[in-house]
Order: structure tokens, then sequence, then C-alpha cells
């Protein structure tokens, strides 16, 4: 039985009691005057989200206190802590005023005259209910998360896949504009139709825009050499031997199942040789080699190694048998991509010229005579940062400062890498959380694909969104664009995205339909992986105080999509993801089961879990308790 708040008994609990009372009468005072103050901003608020705006700005005043202190002793008077007033914060604070004034014989305020309207207790979980099924589309019985899925390019030509994902319980198609084509797009929505008519359930779409994603530019590629590896015990002796597949070259096929590598031979040697034969080779190294021919067909045939070894183009194969002696050479094939070795301490010199990238030279004494050098894909930004700014490669496993800064080029001394050296390819992230860079949020490729989705998508996803700024210019180009009004979802995925999240939401207000996305690839390098967990809390919390849904991205059961097997901590990642409205699951081999998976998981922690609440349902493991 729920015991009763305490009356005061002795004058030190009478007078804590009105300090608890004035002090939460101060912040109430507080939260008006930030609504007075932004009188004529909340005017160009969309209606449906009027009250959900200046609930956000009473929430952002109690959460510039630190009322820890208040909280418990809020608690030892048995009444509410606040804890979980994100989605009434006034309506919060006034019932514990109502209590206190009761407790301390004192007559109602008459700030309770009605005169100021507020969301009420049960009103702002009913009121995100709304903007949620507005965005994403009604909820099922069992399930009140919806699920998200990435298309691979698969989707446009494979109906199964779009098929099979929906009947797993897919609710938003996800369609990423920094890949594929209109046309391969719009193949991915026609299949989505389609298996919306067979099922008879209904999905959205929604379409990310690409953004000023800074990535490294090309670096010269390396040796034309493969390196054929078979599998080895712990004793180096193979246990698994490497499967190559060599095709004609007049006419190649793609190797049928996955192997080591694959050469194109002239087409009247393989006709000539039959199960069982052996190839010999001589590698780069000298050493000799036998292949063994285990099947031939007309497409080429599958050679194994049980030895490893270097092949480059003109490598001479022949023939072992003397009956037979037929030689030929391996064709061109393409040198293998380039890759710069960075250890701790190195200099990397990022340029704005547009040439391909190369290692550091050295001395013969190992010290470097010129450091490694990339480009980058926005070169505008090298002349931006400062000197003591991080730079972050390749999603946050190389880091380093930079050091100087020229007009056309910086330098930055690498201080986290492997002790033994990270490699960095060719179109991978830079991430410059301590800049302020002055760029477009929406390139020119995002500006022509606005008509396209804006006629097959539900929803525009913004990437890299950093201000109100960027949010009013989507907002502006999508006012241009004949047709129904999607929806905006802005992805929080930088450091100053993160810390302008208030104005942004804000801004996305103005629009009919809004929402947010923790885009935790990008966010965890900006804002340091240690704080990642404390940043999408924030998000989280102050996205429930304008009633606006969370779509919970990145890495979600990766592993279980791309292998088939999920790891212990993302199985809990998972489960947390039902405080946000929406998880979103990448492509991948192993989708389905993944999209099953997550179902599943999200159906057990509905009757667990409410956004910060525990939901107390009958629990199986009370009951195997001991007999007292």
């Amino acid at each position: 039985m729920e015991r009763s708040p305490p009356k005061a008994d002795t004058p030190a609990e009478f007078e804590d009691m009105d300090n608890v009372l004035r002090e939460l009468l101060q912040l109430r005072e507080e939260m008006l005057a930030e609504v007075k103050r932004h009188e004529s901003e909340l005017c160009d608020i969309d209606p449906a989200y009027q009250i959900s705006a200046e609930n956000l700005l009473h929430y952002l005043v109690l959460r510039r206190h630190d009322i820890r202190s208040l909280q418990q002793r809020l608690s030892a008077l048995g009444l509410s802590s606040l804890g979980r007033s994100e989605a009434c914060v006034l309506a919060s604070i006034n019932a514990v005023v109502r209590v206190l004034e009761h407790l301390l014989g004192k007559a109602p305020s008459n700030q309770f005259s009605g005169a100021v309207k507020t969301v009420d207790i049960l009103g702002g979980g009913k009121l995100l209910s709304e903007h949620t099924e507005r965005l994403l589309g009604p909820s099922s019985e069992e399930r009140d998360v919806r699920i998200m899925v990435t298309m691979p390019t698969e989707a446009a030509s494979d109906y199964r896949i779009v098929h099979d994902l929906l009947a797993k319980g897919m609710n938003c198609m996800r369609i990423n504009c920094a890949h594929d084509s209109p046309d391969i797009w719009a193949g991915m929505v026609e299949n989505l139709r389609k298996a919306e008519t067979s099922l008879r359930r209904k999905c959205r779409v929604f379409m990310d825009l690409s953004g000023p994603k800074l990535r490294t530019g090309e670096i010269e590629p390396g040796p034309p050499v493969v390196h054929i590896r078979p599998e080895r015990d712990a004793f180096g002796l193979t246990i698994v031997p490497a499967r190559i597949w060599l095709t004609p070259e007049e006419s190649p096929h793609n190797a049928p199942y996955p192997c080591e590598a694959t050469f194109t031979v002239p087409g009247d040697w393989l006709k000539s040789i039959h199960k069982y034969d052996e190839v010999g080779l001589v590698d780069t190294r000298g050493s000799s080699r036998t292949w063994s021919v285990i099947e031939v067909s007309a497409e080429g045939c599958w050679v194994e190694s049980i030895k490893g070894c270097f092949i480059v183009p003109g490598t001479e194969l022949h023939i072992k048998d003397k009956q037979r002696r037929l030689c030929c050479r391996i064709g061109e094939f393409a040198p293998r991509p380039g890759v710069l070795l960075l250890h701790p301490g190195d200099p990397l010199i990022v340029t704005a010229d547009p040439i391909k990238g190369h290692a550091a030279t050295h001395d013969t004494g190992g010290r470097i005579l010129t450091p490694a050098t990339i480009s980058c894909t926005l070169p505008e930004v090298v002349s931006q940062v400062r000197p003591g700014e991080a730079i972050w490669l390749d999603d946050g496993k190389i880091g380093g400062v930079i050091e100087t800064v020229d007009e056309d080029r910086f330098l930055a001394r690498i201080t986290h890498a492997k002790a033994k050296g990270s490699k960095l390819r060719s179109n991978k992230g830079i991430n410059l959380p301590d800049s302020k860079l002055e760029l477009d949020a929406l390139t020119s490729g995002d500006i022509s694909n606005l008509p396209f989705i804006v006629n097959h998508a539900d929803v525009v996803e913004m990437s890299f969104v950093n201000s109100a700024q960027d949010v009013a210019m989507l907002e502006r180009h999508l006012g241009t664009v004949e047709g129904e009004t999607p929806a905006i979802v802005l992805k929080v995925e930088t450091r100053r995205g993160f810390e302008n999240l208030p104005q942004m939401l804000l801004a996305a207000m103005r629009w009919p339909s809004c929402g947010v996305m923790i885009a935790r690839g990008d966010l965890a390098v900006e804002c340091g992986f240690e704080r990642l967990a404390e940043a999408q809390e924030e998000i989280l919390w102050v996205c429930e105080a304008a009633h606006i849904p969370v779509i919970w991205a990145t890495q979600v059961l990766e592993n279980l999509a791309q292998k088939g097997m999920p790891s212990r901590a993302e199985i809990t990642d998972a489960a947390m993801g039902h405080r946000a409205e929406c998880v979103m699951l990448n492509k991948g081999p192993h989708i389905v089961e993944a999209v099953a998976a997550l179902d599943d998981i999200l159906k057990r922690m509905q009757s667990h879990q409410s956004k910060k609440r525990s939901m107390l349902r009958e629990l199986h493991l009370a009951h195997m308790g001991p007999t007292l």
C-alpha cells in the first residue's frame, strides 16, 4: 500500500517543506518567463507542436539547475522527485506544489487559475504517441517501437529481400542517397509497394540526404600483387586450402562462391586442363608452388593451394604432366588499394590539392624525410582549422592534433594509433570536432535529389545538421518543390549538432512533422566514445520534452546482421533502444534474421520499460523466491 506524504511534525520539517515549496515556485516562475522571452519564436511553431515547444522550454529551464538536493528532499517527503517529468514539466511541478501547499495548510496559489495552458501529466505521453504515429506510422499491438532497415542495393532487383523484411517486422524503409542512383531507389520503393499489397501491411519510406561528408581522398595504389593464404592451425599446418578461381580472359565470369582470389588466363589453356591436374608455378619470392584442380566448368575452374604464395600479373602457370607441357600466364589485375601506415608520433599532411595521397619517405636511418600526405573531399575545410584542434580519421580509429595550418594544407601529429601502425585508406571519414567549419548543410546533389524524395518518400533525413539555420535551409528548399510535404528528421552526428539540439528542435517544430536520429557512429567520434552514453541519454530526454520521436541508430545488432551471430553487448544495446521510438538496423547478409531478433527483443522489453520508467508487470522470477 502506498504511504501518504507526511505532514510536518516539527518546526524543522515545516521549514524544509516551505523551502522546497519556494524553490519549486521559483523554478515555475523562471519557466513562465522563458516562454515569454521566446514568444515571437513560438508564433512560428506548427500548431501541432505549440504546447510541446513550451514544454521543451520548461524542461531546459529545469535542467539549467542542479536539483539533486531538491530531488532527495522531495523523495524523503514521499513526493515526486521530478525525475520522470520530461513530457510534462510544468504539470509535474504544479502537482507537487499543490500537495505541499495542502500539507503546509496554505491556500492554493493563484498561479493555478488556468490562465497558463500546459500539457497535463498524461497528455505528454499522448502527444509523443501522436507525433510518433504521424512520423513513423501506426504501431502494432505487441510493439510500440518501430523498426527501420537500411536497404542494400539488391533490394531494387530482389523483391524477396523487401518482402521478407516487411514480413519479419520492418516498419520503415531507409534509403541512403549517398549510394546508388534514382533508378535503384525507385526499384526499392516499387518492391516495397508490391510487398505492402501482398502482406497487407504499411511501411514508411525514409530517404537520407548525404550532406557534406568529409572523407579522405584517393591514395596512390600499391603494387599489383595478391597474397594467397590458406587457413592454418596453431602449429602452422594447413587445415583449409586457399581456393582460387581461374576464368577465361576473353569472357571472364565472377566466381560463383567466395574465394581467396580470381585470376584470368587464356581460354584455350583452360580447355586443356582436367579435374585432378596439378598446376605448377614460381611466385614472386622464387618459391615453387602447386595448385590442385578440383573442379572444371565452362565458366572457369577451381584450384586449391595448401601453401601460401604471392602472385603478380604475368606469373607463369604450367600443367605438371610428363605427357603435356602446357603453359600460360596470369592476366592483368588491379593493383592493391593504396594505404598509409600511421604510427603514434607520425606527422600527417592534409592538403586541399586534388592529389593522390602517398606514404612518408624515410632516410637510411628510418627518419622521416617527407610526411605522409593525403587530400580530402572538401578542400575548403583545410584553411578553416586551427592549431591545437583535434582530427579523427576512419571512425575514430586514428586520431591526432593539428600543429600548423597553411592556406592549402595543415599538418597534424598522430596521437592515437596502434603501436605497430594503423592503416588509413581512401574514402574514410574525417572528423574535426573542435573546428568551426563553414559548410553548407545541403550539397548541390542533395538539392537535386529533393524532387525525387518529395515524390517517393514520406520522410527526408538531414545529415550533418549543425544549427537552426541548417534546418531552415532544408525547409526553404522543400517549400520550393511541388508535391506532398514530407516529414523531416534531423540526424545528430556532430558535436555542434548535439550542442545546438534545442534550437534545432524549435526550428524543426515549424514543420508539420519531425523527428531526430541519434547517428551514434560519427557522434561517438565527435563527442568522444566515453561521452557517447551520456550524450545519447541527453538527446532522448530533450526530445521527450519536445514530444519528438527519436530513432536509435548505428551498429544495432551489427554482428548478427553481418555475421549471423550477435554479441552479448549488442543484445543489451538493442534492448536499450526500446527507450527510443524507432530502432534502425543497417544492411547485412543476415539482415532478415536481425529484424526478427530485434522484433522479439522489443516485444519483450515493452512490458518492462517505457522511456525512463520501469513497468512493474508480474515478474516470473518473483515466484521462484524462498517461501517465507
